[in-house]
């Protein structure tokens, strides 16, 4: 078969992103209104009577507060302050909205569903008996994708099972995989997504076509995003910019901020300049005014490279990267796969962000961390969970990146440079030296920081002198085995 994508319309990734915001405690009270409607009309236009019987059932529905099961979401007790955004972090108060439960629209959609299922049951058997393989499979994928649109997660993964099972073109195996993947992915199974990605990975290794690996990708990256693996993500999200067509699995907008962010956290800083900084995919949505043109139309990108050389990570000059041009289809661009019209996203964080972080101006890198987590990281359902850990690392590379040059700072002069009290700035930088992230030491008494760099040279020295003892240890012992056994011989 060609290289068209099946089964990628089911399930819709943007309605788990809504049902996060309703359990969200940072999200606004408009924005909370917004998806409840979105997620009422989806449940009523696609019949979605597993899921709404999932969300808003009176004892077991996910987004009724007032029922009596479990209730999964992120409450207001595990919002910790974390230094860049304390203040903004604790501004927003918990706005419960219940899911309303209508038993009659619950008992019509289930009888729609019967309806359908009648009907997908009816092909089946025709197929079976008038047709051949090709058209009885047809049939039970539309039983898949119909219990993946419904949002049944069990008989959605048994349905698709059984299609693989008999299905014997690669391509369509790995598509199968994919949607079983987004399934994990909309109900929050990261073991589920983490066996399933594999799974694809060794498909599209035994043969995959070119479309489907760049798809598997951006798949991966937003898997390792989940779990934490930024510094795995980063690459693959990287290199999806220029090629994405998985829309089923997210906007282009979310794919930038998810590059954009890994890339921020876990790239050295030569990497960053030439993956990040000067991509002219990231240009193009981040850059403004002539770096914006110069991306758009292909030119090259040459950003500011000043001090790059100074710094500890980077062995020569930044190479200027080639004349790229972005890939337009993919900006601003519909599918078959979008379901609407992506809500315009404002960057002006982000993009100072990356700014601020590479031209060295720490406070405004601190305002850009605390507006990029009320931003991003706390409205996305992805990087929620992991927004405490990516601006504690986002604080500690601001800090090693200043340390790096020099010798001895002044506390009150690095206090000034991030915009921070001296007293924080002490608490802050003793728990990462604590952690032996940031090898320098606080002398408080005389308000310095003295960093103790590694000296590369007598490392290597030592390093050579214990592989030297280690081998003349080995060579003794063999000497002693090699006598031994010319004594026997004697």
């Amino acid at each position: 078969m060609g290289s068209d994508p099946q089964f990628a319309k089911y399930p819709n990734l943007a309605l788990a992103q809504d049902i996060f915001t309703l359990t969200n405690p940072s999200s606004s009270l408009g924005s909370r209104q917004a998806s409840t409607k979105k997620l009422q009309d989806a449940i009523s236009e696609h019949k979605m009577a597993p899921l709404y019987r999932h969300l808003a059932h009176p004892t077991e529905g996910l987004l009724n507060s007032s029922g009596e099961g479990s209730v999964l979401r992120p409450t207001a007790s595990s919002r910790r302050a974390n230094g860049a955004s304390q203040a903004s972090s604790g501004s927003k108060e918990s706005v419960s909205i219940d899911f309303p439960w209508n038993e009659q629209l619950y008992e019509r959609l289930k009888m729609e569903n019967d309806t359908e299922l009648e009907t997908f049951a009816k092909e089946e058997t025709d197929a079976a008996e008038n047709a051949g393989d090709t058209e009885v499979q047809a049939a039970k994928g539309k039983r898949a994708e119909f219990w993946a649109r419904v949002g049944d997660k069990d008989k959605a993964l048994s349905s698709y099972e059984a299609v693989f099972e008999k299905t014997g073109v690669l391509g369509t195996k790995i598509d199968i995989v994919l949607a079983i993947v987004r399934v994990g992915l909309f109900f929050n199974d990261k073991m589920l997504v983490k066996k399933q990605v594999d799974r694809a990975k060794a498909l599209v290794e035994s043969g995959g076509d070119w479309d489907r690996r760049n798809r598997l990708k951006a798949y991966q990256g937003l898997h390792l995003l989940t779990t934490r693996s930024y510094n795995l993500a980063a690459p693959l999200l990287l290199d999806s910019l220029s090629t994405f067509t998985s829309y089923e699995l997210c906007s282009y907008s979310s794919l930038v901020v998810y590059s954009v962010l890994a890339g921020s956290v876990s790239l050295k800083r030569v990497d960053f300049k030439s993956k990040v900084v000067d991509t002219p995919e990231v240009k193009a949505i981040l850059g403004d005014g002539e770096d914006k043109l110069a991306a758009l139309t292909g030119t090259t990108s040459a950003g500011p490279g000043a001090s790059d050389e100074d710094m500890k990570d980077v062995s020569s000059a930044t190479p200027t990267p080639a004349p790229t041009a972005v890939n337009l289809t993919t900006l601003g661009s519909t599918s078959d796969n979008v379901a609407e019209v992506e809500t315009p996203v404002d960057f002006t964080p982000l993009a100072g962000l990356v700014r601020s972080l590479y031209v060295g101006n720490y406070q405004a890198f601190f305002l850009a961390l605390a507006a990029v987590e009320e931003s991003f990281l706390s409205q996305d359902r992805y990087l929620y969970e992991h927004r405490v850990w990516f601006v504690r690392e986002m604080r500690l590379r601001g800090y090693q990146q200043l340390l790096q040059s020099y010798r001895i700072v002044s506390l009150k002069s690095m206090a000034k440079d991030f915009g921070v009290s001296v007293d924080f700035l002490d608490r802050d930088l003793a728990k990462f030296i604590a952690a032996d992230r940031i090898p320098c030491t606080i002398d408080r008494v005389n308000g310095i920081i003295e960093t103790n760099r590694p000296d590369d040279k007598n490392k290597q020295y030592t390093d050579v002198v214990k592989q030297g003892d280690a081998l003349i240890t080995k060579l003794q012992k063999y000497g002693q085995a090699v006598r031994l056994r010319g004594s026997e011989r004697g």
